[in-house]
């Protein structure tokens, strides 16, 4: 083999699984398979597995070989890197093919619940395939290209056309005079960078903001609107958190931006009401974020950065035939 291609085939580590299973009971095997499926294997030939080597993986292996051994069986499992017979790249794509194959019946299925005119089974429905998405997230090792239809099909599901009519979200927003200083808690997180994303792209493209101790008693200027805090104009209403109160008063109601409401609602409010499975890597960035920088207006930056980029490829998705 050239050797330019083994020193790049040797820079991928993976696990190799080998489950090691008694004659008896005949239980097991099945049971194996669904442990197996769930860990998002690839199978390389009749009881030989593979995975890719990061830690969720390895604690998955480790987890699996104490419920087998438990039941009189075993697992090997080594950590290795190619040499012949099948490149990185090679097997990169075979588990990538897996999670599109896996993606595209997520979609389909959802289309299919989009046509079904029984809004409870459609609920129903897409409640099961949130859990679906979830697993299937989980183990999409290499980013399949799949993920966005499916993710999206997933969307328009749980916000039907038929029954969310669209309206111009820079038109509705209009109402606000632009220029007003908007005044929230320092300390900014979640719910209010993205608010504060939404309000300058949405609502007043001139907006400023304001950040107090506490806010607790704070009385605003003439020019100034709060929110997320105390008495704020704008802040949390019922179950909804202040990034869904300020789509609901100005009429935001673009797919993308119900969206990101609700990956916003699962990471502030923290009820796994809408379990978005991007909830995790977003709310990841802005934790990085809140630690490395202490300043509210440099939070903000980088924030709007994020989020720029969220609805950027949730509208494109969205506008995919």
């Amino acid at each position: 083999m050239d050797t330019q291609e083994s020193a790049t085939n040797s820079s991928v580590r993976w696990l190799v699984l080998l489950p090691q299973l008694p004659p008896k009971p005949d239980y097991l095997r099945v049971k194996l398979q669904r442990r197996l499926q769930r860990l998002g294997v690839i199978s390389l030939k009749n009881g030989v597995y593979v995975l890719p080597e990061r830690p969720q993986t390895v604690e998955d292996c480790e987890w699996l070989r104490r419920e087998l051994t438990a039941d009189g069986a075993d697992l090997l499992v080594c950590a290795s890197t190619l040499m012949t017979g099948m490149t990185d790249a090679e097997l990169r794509g075979r588990f990538r093919a897996a999670c599109d194959e896996e993606f595209r019946a997520i979609a389909r299925e959802a289309r299919e619940a989009v046509a079904n005119d029984d809004r409870d089974a459609r609920s129903a429905e897409l409640v099961r395939l949130r859990k679906v998405l979830a697993q299937a997230v989980r183990v999409d090792f290499f980013d399949a290209a799949g993920r966005d239809e499916a993710t999206h099909s997933l969307a328009s599901l749980e916000h039907p056309k038929s029954e969310q009519p669209r309206s111009s979200a820079v038109a509705r927003a209009a109402t606000i005079t632009p220029g007003r200083t908007w005044v929230t808690r320092s300390g900014v997180f979640v719910d209010r960078i993205a608010s504060a994303w939404l309000i300058r792209r949405f609502i007043d493209p001139k907006a400023k903001f304001k950040f107090v101790d506490g806010g607790k008693g704070y009385r605003p200027a003439a020019n100034e609107l709060r929110f997320d805090m105390y008495q704020a104009e704008y802040t949390h209403v019922g179950d909804r958190c202040t990034y869904e109160t300020l789509l609901e008063t100005f009429g935001l109601d673009e797919t993308a931006l119900i969206t990101i409401a609700e990956i916003v609602h699962d990471l502030d409010c923290q009820d796994d009401k809408y379990q978005r499975p991007e909830a995790f890597g977003i709310g990841a960035v802005l934790t990085g974020i809140r630690q490395s920088e202490s300043r509210d207006d440099k939070r903000l930056v980088q924030g709007w950065s994020l989020f720029d980029g969220l609805y950027a490829q949730l509208a494109r998705a969205e506008t995919k035939p």
